[in-house]
Formats: structure tokens, sequence, C-alpha cells
């Protein structure tokens, strides 16, 4: 198979946790892989750990999503180079800073919905250009649990959350008949450094949230990337519009 004959892959936020296993899953099914970020040695050094493992080609753009004129470019630097657009992971995003919603400020708020939901509207706008106009295409958003239910302390993040979700709904319902699926997947907790983060490195807010659980553990990002390959794969060719909670049975309680 050749680079050409290859799903083009392109994914935002790629440089560590789930958009990073995200990565070396298309490598490893033999995908041509852009990643971007906004760091370019641990870009260009992803982009050479990737070929190593399968890639038939792969490549670093850096972009920041939160400016639409560096999304317009990755969209377009990777047609240019690879000859059209198969597969977009829209990956990058923040979680803020946490806190009651009486404590939240307009500097919180932008630094969230700048990344989280006017880095996703705008990588759609031009990814779904692209492949419109191809007639063919697959979009996966990555959404939360906290794009379906609510949590105290996180307003700003669960609704930024909520707004990918409505986001991935109405591209899909513009894209259908063109052949191009949108799909959102929304981890439950998943041990990454936003995890961390989010529950301040506590060992005991750590444990409190797995035991609560029905799982009785957190996820892996192997296991979000692989929802992502299969949302992005022929077998899912009649699944558009939809939110795929993967968090060990979290909403289903």
């Amino acid at each position: 198979m050749t680079a050409s004959s290859s799903p083009i892959v392109l994914i935002t936020g790629a440089l560590t946790g789930i958009g990073r296993a995200t990565a070396l899953a298309f490598a490893r099914e033999g995908s041509v892989v852009v990643v971007s970020g906004r760091r370019e040695a641990e870009g260009q050094a992803l982009a050479a750990e990737l070929q190593t493992q399968g890639a038939k080609a792969a490549t670093f753009i850096r972009a920041d999503v939160r400016h639409e004129a560096e999304v317009r470019s990755l969209v377009e630097q990777t047609v240019e180079r690879f000859g059209r657009l198969d597969v977009a992971v829209n990956n990058a995003g923040t979680e803020g800073t946490n806190g009651p919603i009486a404590e939240q400020s307009a500097d919180n708020y932008d630094a969230i919905f700048d990344t989280n939901v006017r880095g996703v509207l705008f990588s759609l706008k031009h990814q779904m250009r692209v492949m419109l106009a191809q007639r063919s295409g697959a979009i996966v958003n990555l959404s939360s649990v906290a794009g379906q239910i609510g949590f105290a302390g996180a307003s700003v993040y669960v609704a930024s959350k909520h707004a990918v979700e409505g986001l991935t709904k109405s591209a899909a319902l513009e894209g259908a008949a063109a052949g191009v699926r949108v799909n959102a997947v929304a981890p439950g907790p998943i041990q990454t450094d936003m995890l961390e983060r989010f529950v301040g490195r506590s060992e005991d807010a750590k444990a409190g949230m797995r035991a609560g659980n029905p799982a009785q553990r957190f996820g892996t990002v192997d296991e979000i990337a692989q929802t992502i390959v299969f949302l992005a794969g022929d077998k899912a060719r009649y699944l558009t519009g939809q939110s795929l909670a993967v968090d060990g049975g979290m909403t289903a309680q």
C-alpha cells in the first residue's frame, strides 16, 4: 500500500494523552498521520516515532486551534501535501480552572471556550469544507462525560463539552447526505495528566473517583484511541451524530 492509498488522518492536540495514543493507534493501522499541537520539538519527535510504528507517512504541523488562521493553514497544508483528508480527530482541549460558579471569571471562560468550543468549531469548519467537496470523510470530536451530565465545581468545562456535543450533532446533519460522518467520544475518568490536574493530584480524590465508577478503575488512553479508530473506520459507516460514552458505566448510573 502506498502513502496515497492509505487514509489521511489529522489529529489536533496530538502531543500527549489521548491525542498521542490515537496517533499511535492510527499509525499501527498503516495510516498517513498528521499530528498537530503547539510544541515544535515534541511534535517532530512524535512524527518520527509514528513512522517507526507503522505509519505510511507522518508529519507534524504546528497549530494553535484557538486561532482560525492557524487551523485553516493546518488543513490546507495537509491537503496540499497528501491530496485529501479522510479522518479528522479534534482532540485539543483544556480543563481550565475548577471552582464554584460564583467564583468563575471571564478569563477562565475565555481560556476554556477558546480551545474547547472555538477550536472545535473552526476545526470542523475547515475540515468539512474539504470533506464535503470530496463527498467522504469522518470526524471524531473529543467530548467528555461532562458533555452529557453535570459536575459541581466544573461548570465552565461542563458547558464547553455540552457545546461540543451540540456542534457534533449539527455538523453530522450537515454532512450526512454527502457521506461525511461526525461523531464524538465522551471519555469518563481516564488516567491522564488532565485527570491528575482535575483532582488536584490528590490520591484520596482519585481513590474516591475510582470507587464511584461501576468498573472500579480508570480507563486508559489506548481504550479511547481504539474507540476513535472504530468510529473513524468503515465498520461505523452508518453511525453519525452520536456521542459514545467510554466511561466504565459512569453515565449508566
